[in-house]
């Protein structure tokens, strides 16, 4: 079961249709103990890196949201992807979630910001669970990017600059662009981030 975070923030109907199709079971919560009866946690996030995080703060879920990471896949998607990092500067610097080593910073292109549109994705040779997604096409609307070591980057893609599409660090996982807007390629690669998560998250906890 798919568990996604109910904070006021997020378009949660699509979010979880596409869970749905992929055979999930989801719930919308903010409770701890209807978030430990699943199987993974899904941040999801439309909006500023400053608005959302206000949102968790204001309903005092950053420690119960850390808990869940350390504890369970845990996926960000768009804003929520963002979120995981250390900080954003979008409307101001933010302190972000800090599950991921890394800042949020305005894309620097040449190109007309936000950025949206479908762009080709490019996976790292480091997360071969992904391969078959190379140069496949997703979905993007954001103004922001992540900065981080390259080591976290699974998938990329070039837009005057390269943006991180999607990050991993163990069990968590985040993804910049909309899956649920990336008809059958999105939902491929949402089971590939689920996949990947849980996977992660059983080899360490065999450890």
């Amino acid at each position: 079961m798919i568990a996604i975070v109910d904070y006021g923030v997020g378009n949660v109907a699509s979010v979880a249709n596409a869970c749905k199709q992929l055979g999930y079971e989801t719930i919308l919560t903010d409770k701890k103990e209807e978030f430990e009866q699943a199987t993974h946690i899904i941040l999801p996030g439309v909006g500023s890196f400053r608005a959302a995080m206000e949102e968790i703060n204001k309903r005092d879920l950053r420690e119960l949201l850390l808990d869940l990471a350390a504890r369970k896949p845990f996926i960000g998607i768009c804003v929520g992807m963002q979120l995981l990092f250390e900080k954003g500067f979008e409307h101001g610097e933010t302190e972000g979630l800090g599950l991921i080593p890394g800042t949020v910073d305005k894309i620097e292109t040449k190109h007309l910001l936000p950025h949206i549109g479908w762009n080709a994705l490019e996976v790292s040779e480091s997360f071969p669970t992904y391969t078959e997604q190379n140069g496949k096409h997703v979905y993007f609307v954001h103004s922001y990017q992540a900065n981080t070591p390259e080591e976290y980057i699974v998938a990329s893609t070039e837009y005057g600059t390269q943006i991180p599409a999607i990050v991993q660090k163990g069990n968590i996982c985040g993804i910049q662009f909309h899956p649920e807007k990336s008809e059958k390629v999105g939902q491929l690669l949402l089971q590939s981030v689920f996949e990947s998560s849980q996977k992660a998250y059983s080899k360490e906890e065999s450890i």
